[in-house]
C-alpha cells in the first residue's frame, strides 16, 4: 500500500489503544495467506528498474522500523503470530515521488523522494509508524474481509496497477483489466476510519521507539505546505492520503504541553536525506547540479548541517559520475566537518569506502571500513573491498554469519556466491546463486539454479561438496513446495 497507494493505498496517518479493534477483528485473512500475497506482490517490485538495494538507506531505514516494530511488541498490538510470520522488509524506490507503502504480509516500501523530504528521523519514523499500524491492525485482511472476498489473485493485480498508476496511470491498465476490476480498484483505499486508527496507532508508537511525536506534526506541516504548492501530479502521498484540518489537530492536541517544539536534526539524517536525493535524480544533469552546490558564492558562510548535505551530495554524485578526484576532494571537505557526531562521521567513512571501490582501490576501501563491524552496509561493503583485492576468503566467515540471521538478504547471498566462485567451489556458488532468487521470492528462478547445483554435485567427488549436495536436495523440495502452492491459488 502506499501513501499512494497504501494497501493499496494509505490515504493519511494511540495513545488510548483499548478502543481499537482486536488484531484480525473480522478477517478471514490467516497470516499465512497474507504473506504469500505479499510474496507475490514483492516478486514483481523486485524486478522493478527502480528497486534499489542501496545498504546504507536500507540499514538506516530498517533501524527506524525495529525500532517500531519493538514499541509494537512491548505495547501489546502486534501478536506473536503475526510478528514470526511476516517479513517486515523495507523496499526501496528510486521513486522521487514523495510516497510510502505498506504490502500485505509485513513488506514496507518507501521512494527515496520521501526520505529525501523528511528533516528529521522522526518525521520519516512518523511515515513509517502509520504504514507500520496499518499492518499490526490487520487492515488489508479486514478490507479484503469486506470486499466480498475477492480473490488474492485480484487483489494483487489491483495492488500492482495502484503502484503502477503513481509512475505511469497508463501501466494500470495492462494490469488491471474489466470493468469488474475497474470498480474493485476504487474501492481499494482505506477507510477514513482505519486511516485514524493508524495515525492514532502510529502516534502511540513513537514515544516508546524513541521518537519525537512531533514527527507526526512536522510531516503533515511538509505535506499540507506541499500540498498548498504542487499540484503537478509529483505527490502521489497527498492524493491518497488527504490531510484534513482536523487530523492536523488531532496529532498536535496529543502532543503533551510544552513538547511541542520539534527536535534539531541530527548530521546523520541531514546525510541520509541528501544521499536518497542524489541516488534518485540518477541523471547526469541532476548529478552535476550537486556536484557545482559547494562551489556557490557564499557556500562557506551557510550552516554546518547544509554545508555538510551540499558536500556528501557532491561526492556521492561525483562518484556516480566516476570522478574519483572531485568525490575524494568533497569528503575530506565534508570528513572537516564531521567530526563531533559519530553517527554522522560513520557514514563519511562508508562514503569513502564507495569511492575507493568505484575508483577500484580494494585496499583503499578496506582501509576507510572498521573491522569487525556486523552491520550489513560495512559487511558488504567489506565482501566488495575483498573481492577487489583479491582476498575473498577474508570475509565469507562474517558474511555466513550475517545470512544465518537474515537468510533473506539477497545482496548478502549475490556477493557470497561471488566469493565462493572466486575461492574456486562452484557449488557454494550456484547454491547461493539459488539462495538470492529464493530470497526475491523467484521461486522458479531458485529452482532452476539449484537443479543445476544437483547436476554438478553429481560430477563432483570432493567429501564437502557432498554436504552441499544435500542442502541443495533440501532447499530443491522445499522450492517445488513453494510453487505448487503458488499455482493451487491461481
Amino acid at each position: 500500500m502506499t501513501w499512494g497507494a497504501c494497501l493499496v493505498a494509505c490515504p493519511a496517518w494511540v495513545t488510548a489503544q483499548t478502543s481499537l479493534p482486536t488484531l484480525g477483528d473480522g478477517s478471514e485473512l490467516t497470516a499465512s495467506a497474507e504473506r504469500r500475497l505479499g510474496e507475490r506482490i514483492v516478486r514483481a517490485l523486485y524486478r522493478d528498474p527502480e528497486h534499489i538495494d542501496d545498504p546504507v538507506l536500507a540499514d538506516y531505514v530498517q533501524g527506524i522500523l525495529q525500532a517500531l516494530l519493538g514499541a509494537a511488541r512491548a505495547g501489546g498490538t502486534l501478536s506473536p503470530e503475526i510478528d514470526e510470520r511476516f517479513a517486515w522488509d523495507i523496499l526501496l524506490s528510486r521513486d522521487r515521488t514523495v510516497n510510502a507503502f505498506a504490502l500485505p504480509g509485513g513488506y514496507l516500501g518507501v521512494h527515496l523522494g520521501l526520505i529525501g523530504l523528511t528533516s528529521t528521523r522522526d518525521e520519516l519514523a512518523s511515515v513509517l509508524a502509520h504504514e507500520l499500524s496499518h499492518v499490526t491492525q490487520r487492515h488489508i485482511s479486514r478490507l479484503i474481509t469486506d470486499q466480498d472476498r475477492q480473490t488474492p489473485l485480484l487483489l494483487g493485480a489491483m495492488l500492482l496497477g495502484a503502484l503502477a498508476a503513481s509512475k505511469n496511470p497508463a501501466a494500470t491498465q495492462a494490469l488491471v483489466v474489466g470493468g469488474q476490476a475497474l470498480v474493485l480498484q476504487n474501492q481499494l483505499n482505506f477507510s477514513r476510519t482505519m486511516e485514524r486508527e493508524a495515525d492514532r496507532m502510529g502516534y502511540g508508537l513513537m514515544a516508546p521507539a524513541g521518537f519525537a511525536p512531533q514527527g507526526f506534526v512536522g510531516m503533515f506541516d511538509k505535506l499540507q505546505q506541499a500540498n498548498r504548492l504542487n499540484d503537478n501530479g509529483s505527490w502521489p502521498y497527498l492524493r491518497s492520503h488527504p490531510l484534513t484540518t482536523e487530523r492536523i489537530a488531532d496529532m498536535q492536541a496529543r502532543i503533551p504541553p510544552g513538547q511541542a517544539t520539534a527536535q534539531p536534526p541530527t548530521l546523520e539524517h541531514t546525510l541520509i536525506a541528501a544521499r536518497a536525493r542524489v541516488l534518485a535524480s540518477p541523471g547526469v544533469d541532476a548529478l552535476r547540479q550537486w556536484i557545482a552546490e559547494p562551489q556557490a558564492t557564499g557556500f562557506a558562510s551557510q550552516p554546518v548541517p547544509r554545508r555538510a548535505a551540499a558536500l556528501y551530495a557532491a561526492a556521492l554524485a561525483s562518484n556516480q559520475l566516476r570522478d574519483a578526484a572531485g568525490a575524494r576532494a568533497a569528503a575530506r571537505a565534508l570528513d572537516d566537518l564531521l567530526r563531533d557526531e559519530p553517527a554522522a562521521r560513520r557514514l563519511g567513512r562508508l562514503l569513502n569506502a564507495e569511492i575507493e571501490l568505484a575508483a577500484g582501490d580494494g585496499d583503499a576501501a578496506l582501509a576507510a571500513l572498521p573491522e569487525g563491524s556486523a552491520r550489513r552496509p560495512e559487511l558488504l561493503l567489506r565482501m566488495q573491498a575483498l573481492l577487489h583485492a583479491g582476498r575473498p576468503g577474508e570475509g565469507t566467515a562474517a558474511l555466513q554469519t550475517w545470512i544465518v540471521v537474515h537468510p533473506g538478504d539477497a545482496s548478502a547471498w549475490q556477493l557470497l556466491a561471488s566469493a565462493w566462485q572466486a575461492l574456486g567451489q562452484p557449488l557454494r556458488a550456484v547454491r547461493a546463486e539459488a539462495e538470492a532468487h529464493a530470497a526475491r521470492c523467484d521461486y522458479g528462478a531458485a529452482l532452476d539454479r539449484f537443479r543445476a547445483g544437483q547436476d554438478l554435485a553429481r560430477r563432483s567427488t570432493a567429501a564437502a561438496d557432498h554436504i552441499e549436495a544435500s542442502i541443495i536436495d533440501i532447499r530443491l523440495r522445499a522450492m517445488e513446495s513453494l510453487l505448487r502452492e503458488q499455482a493451487a491459488e491461481r
